[in-house]
């Protein structure tokens, strides 16, 4: 069920909501819980009993590792539970992959009889599951207390809002929350819903409308697609992304708090970004924040030598593209990242050697710096876009190889919509402020008419159909 589907707008979520806010205080969890796994299975089927036997697994593990008398095992259930949440990700997300790679590597050898496994992909299971980790890796550090009601746990892992496609929200940032008794309804409703609407905008009226240009110019690699129209392309999935995945995030974080929760942000105009290390501070901030706290730092981060430091950074960003995708043109497109990383890192270094400030300083510096980002970030997507390394390779030839006019594909609302899309990454931060100043100053009920009006045009007006959310896939 997609958050910018009818279903939900005009039937699931102002029921959930309404339920939610007529029903006592202590009660909630309960109706977040239920509708919640409702809302996994409408979508997800008979995966709903992989997401349930996942919860009582790490609900049992959470309490064992807090309960255990000794740190054998305490480490031991942490252990136990880890490989098990990585094992059925393993098995679900990456069997397929791993038993063709396989295969192919036997026939070059000679051998035959590698049997290639096939499952379907429940959806959302990339972000359960680490929502998952999260929890227990945060009980064995002691950084929050088990939970002991199951359904305060069916909670935190299944909240609807975040369940399909993140943030994902570690169990430390929100335990408090989860517990609390969530009594501000009017304040939060009216806070959420236009957040919601925000990102439902970004979503319907710019993500959709670039997005059949670029699976059209995307698919005309094999012949026929000019250099210009390949630049578009590029830059038609680029703005597509971004509206795509932080419209959700947007709709994610409206939606909680109206129910009374305040997730973290997700994005925070990444595109305006001077580095890739910049870059991953600004986009898909939660995953960033997942990989450091429980990747990076254990595996040394930057305590060691420099050459250590790469290491990790190359690991980290190796796992962040196979997390995408059970693919080489993930991996190739992490891989890429992890590079930038250390070369922002190695370029640092130098500078604080030579007792310069660690980055460049002038306008004039900084704007070259975010031109050259940009670049870079729009090329990275061609891995990350494309359905196979022939795929890739071909749109990165008709990006560099002579000049011509561009498809017939293109007009001009699009083009429009895409100079809009980069252009608002370098909106002074100020002005979206100051429009969300002028907006909270309007009556209850002015507020009200304008929201429900911008939500009629979208759903009436906009795209005809709606396009599953990038992020679904992953």
């Amino acid at each position: 069920m997609s958050f910018a589907s009818p279903i939900f707008l005009w039937g699931f979520m102002p029921v959930v909501l309404a339920a939610y806010l007529i029903i006592p205080a202590h009660h909630r969890n309960a109706v977040l819980a239920v509708s919640s796994l409702a809302f996994y299975a409408y979508g997800a089927h008979a995966a709903v009993f992989l997401l349930l036997g996942c919860i009582g697994v790490n609900y049992a593990a959470g309490i064992a590792i807090e309960q255990a008398e000794s740190e054998f095992r305490r480490n031991a259930y942490l252990a136990a539970v880890v490989v098990a949440d990585v094992g059925v990700l393993g098995y679900w997300k990456y069997a397929g992959f791993f038993t063709r790679q396989a295969r192919t590597l036997a026939q070059l050898f000679g051998g035959h009889g590698v049997s290639v496994i096939d499952v379907a992909l429940p959806i959302g299971i990339s972000f359960f599951t680490f929502h998952l980790l999260s929890y227990v890796i945060d009980v064995w550090r002691e950084r929050s207390p088990a939970l002991r009601h199951p359904l305060t746990f069916v909670t935190y892992i299944a909240m609807f809002p975040q369940l399909i496609a993140g943030p994902i929200v570690r169990y430390h940032e929100i335990a408090d929350q989860l517990t609390e008794v969530r009594t501000h309804r009017a304040a939060d409703v009216a806070a959420g819903f236009p957040r919601f609407i925000l990102g439902l905008s970004k979503k319907v009226v710019v993500a959709d409308s670039v997005g059949p240009l670029a699976d059209a110019l995307f698919s005309q690699t094999s012949g026929g697609l000019t250099t210009v129209s390949a630049w578009i392309g590029v830059l038609a999935f680029s703005v597509q992304i971004y509206f795509d995945f932080s419209g959700y995030t947007d709709m994610a974080i409206g939606l909680a708090r109206m129910f009374g929760f305040r997730f973290p942000e997700n994005f925070a105009r990444p595109y305006s970004a001077h580095s890739i290390t910049d870059f991953w501070r600004r986009w898909h901030m939660s995953l960033s924040r997942w990989f450091r706290d429980y990747v990076y730092i254990p595996l040394g981060g930057n305590r060691g030598s420099a050459a250590q430091t790469y290491r990790n950074l190359i690991i980290v960003f190796v796992l962040t593209g196979l997390w995408h995708g059970a693919a080489w043109t993930f991996v190739a497109w992490g891989t890429l990242h992890g590079l930038g990383q250390c070369t922002g890192h190695y370029r640092r270094a130098k500078r604080v050697e030579r007792g310069l400030s660690p980055q460049r300083e002038g306008r004039g510096w900084i704007a070259w710096e975010r031109f050259a980002t940009f670049q870079l970030v729009c090329v990275g997507w061609v891995f990350f876009r494309a359905t196979s390394f022939a795929n890739a390779f071909a749109m990165f030839g008709r990006l560099f190889t002579g000049w011509s006019q561009p498809s017939p594909l293109v007009n001009f609302a699009v083009l429009l919509v895409i100079a809009v899309g980069i252009g608002s990454q370098y909106v002074p931060p100020a002005l979206p402020l100051r429009a969300q100043e002028v907006f909270s100053r309007l009556s209850v009920y002015a507020q009200g008419a304008v929201l429900a009006a911008v939500l009629l045009v979208i759903t009436t007006l906009g795209p005809p159909g709606v396009a599953p959310f990038i992020y679904f896939r992953f």
